[in-house]
């Protein structure tokens, strides 16, 4: 799978064109089928930043964990992982949840079923934002380039995948993603998609 990532003019804290960017549609992280509920993910690129907005319908919020870190797995969440070497063994774990709580961390991978987390690494200057209203919740998501080995540029390419873990009202978990990993795992690096940067369409 592959998505296009645009680039756009703003400078850190302007607004970006949502609009003007693909949205990228969550599936069942197993079979590949329709949610219950939508989940639609864009992102552009700066001059600084990666810029991410994830739109959810969301009738219901599970969430109750508000410290840097916390285990936001285990309730409602959006997630990104980022592998700028495309390898699969080295990536970047970002999490937001309904309160605005953020999870990062650096995970290695064996490729064999073995991760290693490591939640010391703190993601510099990331800014995140989660906004609330009837029926939906809304993401945003900036990452500096300061985080990465190299700031990208018109046709690099990197390896991600988009998630979104979601109870509904009975308590019961769903698993979302936007390339399925054919498990509910989300660290199945083998089945991130393309993440290309692209100039500006306009």
């Amino acid at each position: 799978m592959q998505y296009v990532c645009r680039y756009v003019e703003a400078k850190p804290g302007e607004a970006i064109p949502w609009e003007r960017a693909d949205a990228a549609v969550l599936m069942d992280v197993v079979t590949g089928g329709v949610p219950r509920q939508r989940t639609e993910a864009k992102a552009v690129w700066t001059n600084d930043a990666l810029r991410i907005r994830f739109e959810c319908e969301d009738d219901f919020i599970s969430a109750a964990m508000t410290r840097r870190d916390d285990p936001l797995y285990d309730e409602d969440v959006v997630e990104v992982f980022i592998d700028e070497a495309g390898a699969g063994e080295r990536y970047m774990e970002l999490e937001i949840n309904p309160l605005n709580a953020v999870f990062d961390a650096k995970i290695v991978n064996d490729l064999e079923g073995n991760i290693q987390v490591d939640t010391s690494w703190d993601a510099e200057g990331l800014h995140t934002t989660a906004v609330r209203e009837a029926g939906k919740t809304t993401y945003e998501i900036s990452i500096p380039f300061d985080n990465f080995e190299k700031r990208p540029d018109a046709g690099t390419t990197w390896r991600w995948n988009l998630y979104r873990i979601d109870a509904d009202p009975s308590g019961r978990r769903h698993f979302w993603a936007w390339s399925p990993t054919g498990a509910v795992d989300f660290h199945r690096s083998e089945r991130f998609g393309a993440l290309v940067f692209a100039a500006s369409d306009r």
